[in-house]
């Protein structure tokens, strides 16, 4: 991305508060003036001083003088310290609104992009985390850069130079030769930088995906005891990271000490042409002083913009990666039909599937829920179950075939309306940080507090709550495994969908739960659509029809007596079960 290309797209977040903008030049205009006040100033002493001494004018003038003199400097220096405060606010002002804005957005953005964006490989949680919050840092210190630092800069530069050639024009010549040397400087050293800075962004994503990684993991770690090779492998990224620093900072210096060299070389030059000056006559002693404090104030700005332009470069890099997160084109399916009412009939039609990675999931898929049916999904670990329901609820979109509810493409369906319209209990949900009421809320933001205890006491954990100290405004995040999935099993309650989505609902639950959970489910499964993904007998003896999935492909369908007396692939995938269950053993004890 080139400099010209991110101002462009700086140009929408900046335009809300165009009257700061005005508001920060026009202050910054004042304050380049003013900055030249001292080197005037200067002049005008070191000349009224040589008269007087050479008049041999007494003490009294030169005190009368030097008053004058202290009196507008500093009525400058109060005027100049407003003007900059000024300045500095409006300009912050605008900084922290349009990092505010930036925040917002990229949130905004990446709650519309589809399930696929998040499941590539280069959008892994650390990476997209290092990626948005380096980025509004970022684009916001170059917001700072151009209103703050930049435009006082130039304007101090170009004022002192105007006044440098109105004053002398072989002076002013000399001193805006120097800026082009500052700006290759400049350009050559960003050219240098760029392949360290492009590594160091690499090297800070993986560090920051590491350790939520590892954070994540931190129980196998331990169990394992691989805390030392855990260790190394951070090792190995802190020492690539450091030895990249290193040698960003060496070009620096190096670059910085040449800049230095050629401003104190432009002040020897410029010393020794006016001196020359002097001595012909064509200019007075205080000119020296008043060129040399003018072309501080035209080198000094070139000097900073050296550090800025860096700072800049660093904000290319990381501003391109933002911006590929706010401009990758992978919203989410867009739709705008919405049924008066649905009845839930389900129709896949020759569906393939493949994962971003290009796993391919689902081979040519055929099958009917019916409306108002309970439906279970049986397979192996991998045959394409969980696929079929993130295909149903759109998170993903088939590669090929087509799905249908109730005769209307999925794809016509408003996505919004459609999940308000799908409730989803997985395997382990997740649960927000936040109280107990708050997570069931969720199902409903609008539920009344006896709603959320209806729900509670239908998902069986109602009376765990209110033995908690604080009852559902406890931290829902302390909850265990099995709680935490009867408080996402609440929400289904309080939700109350026409659809139901069930991948391993009661898996991580005890058995006197996965008996409670069982006759609650059974109690909302009336009068809607179900589809079960379970390794529960009991679950998938009540379904009315099964589906059976191997590596991606239907290969049985039907009701549970019909598939069992096939004796093909359900048949052995329902003895395991049982088998799994010992159930001879625990029909013995429980005939004794």
């Amino acid at each position: 991305m080139s400099l010209f290309q991110l101002f462009k797209k700086l140009i929408s977040y900046v335009k809300p508060y165009k009257y700061l903008v005005i508001a920060t030049l026009f202050l910054t205009l004042l304050g380049s003036f003013l900055a030249q006040v001292n080197a005037l100033v200067l002049r005008y002493a070191v000349d009224e001083l040589t008269l007087l001494t050479e008049a041999d004018n007494g003490f009294k003038d030169g005190i009368s003088l030097l008053v004058t003199i202290s009196i507008i400097l500093l009525a400058k220096e109060l005027i100049y310290a407003i003007i900059q405060y000024g300045q500095k606010f409006y300009g912050e002002k605008m900084k922290i609104y349009i990092s505010r804005d930036f925040a917002q957005n990229v949130v905004d953005k990446i709650l519309t992009y589809k399930m696929s964006f998040y499941s590539s490989t280069e959008n892994e949680s650390g990476k997209l985390q290092t990626r948005i919050d380096l980025g509004i840092s970022s684009l916001t210190q170059l917001v700072k850069n151009f209103f703050l630092d930049i435009l006082p800069l130039f304007s101090n530069a170009i004022i002192a130079l105007f006044f440098m050639f109105q004053a002398n024009f072989y002076v002013g010549l000399v001193s805006l030769g120097i800026i082009p040397i500052f700006f290759y400087i400049s350009s050559l050293q960003a050219n240098k930088l760029k392949g360290f800075r492009r590594r160091m962004r690499g090297f800070r994503e993986s560090r920051n995906n590491g350790i939520i990684d590892l954070i994540n993991s931190i129980t196998v770690i331990k169990s394992f005891t691989r805390e030392d090779s855990e260790s190394k492998k951070h090792e190995d990224i802190q020492f690539n990271m450091t030895e990249n620093q290193m040698k960003t900072r060496q070009l620096s210096f190096l670059f910085n000490g040449v800049n230095v060299f050629i401003e104190q070389f432009g002040v020897v030059i410029i010393i020794i042409l006016t001196s020359y000056f002097v001595l012909n006559g064509t200019m007075t002693i205080g000119a020296i002083m008043f060129h040399i404090l003018l072309f501080n104030n035209v080198s000094a700005p070139i000097r900073e913009l050296h550090r800025i332009y860096d700072e800049v470069n660093d904000a290319l890099i990381y501003s391109e990666a933002f911006f590929d997160i706010m401009d990758a084109n992978d919203t989410e399916f867009g739709g705008t039909y919405i049924p008066e009412k649905i009845t839930g009939k389900f129709e896949l039609k020759n569906v393939d599937f493949a994962y971003p990675n290009g796993t391919k999931a689902l081979l040519n898929v055929s099958m009917l829920i019916k409306p108002n049916t309970i439906n279970a999904l049986v397979g192996l670990s991998g045959a394409g179950k969980s696929t079929v329901i993130n295909l149903l609820d759109k998170f993903f979109e088939p590669t090929s075939g087509s799905i249908l509810l109730d005769g209307v493409d999925l794809k016509e369906y408003n996505t919004v309306w459609l999940r308000n319209n799908i409730g989803l209990v997985l395997q382990k949900n997740h649960i927000f940080n936040g109280s107990i009421k708050e997570n069931i809320l969720y199902g409903k933001e609008d539920a009344t507090d006896e709603e959320v205890v209806e729900a509670a006491i239908k998902a069986h954990i109602h009376e765990q709550i209110i033995e908690l100290p604080d009852g559902y405004n406890s931290k829902a995040t302390l909850l265990s495994g099995g709680q935490k999935q009867r408080v996402s099993i609440a929400r289904l309650f309080l939700k109350n969908p026409p659809i139901i989505f069930l991948d391993e609902p009661t898996a991580s639950l005890d058995t006197i739960a996965t008996e409670q959970i069982k006759k609650s489910l059974d109690s909302i499964k009336k009068g809607r659509t179900v589809i079960i993904i379970s390794h529960s007998i009991s679950q998938i003896i009540d379904a009315e029809n099964v589906i059976v999935l191997e590596k991606g492909k239907v290969i049985e369908e039907g009701s549970h007596e019909v598939l069992y007396n096939n004796e093909s692939a359900y048949y052995k995938i329902f003895n395991a079960m049982a088998n799994s269950l010992n159930l001879n053993k625990i029909t013995n004890t429980m005939s004794d």
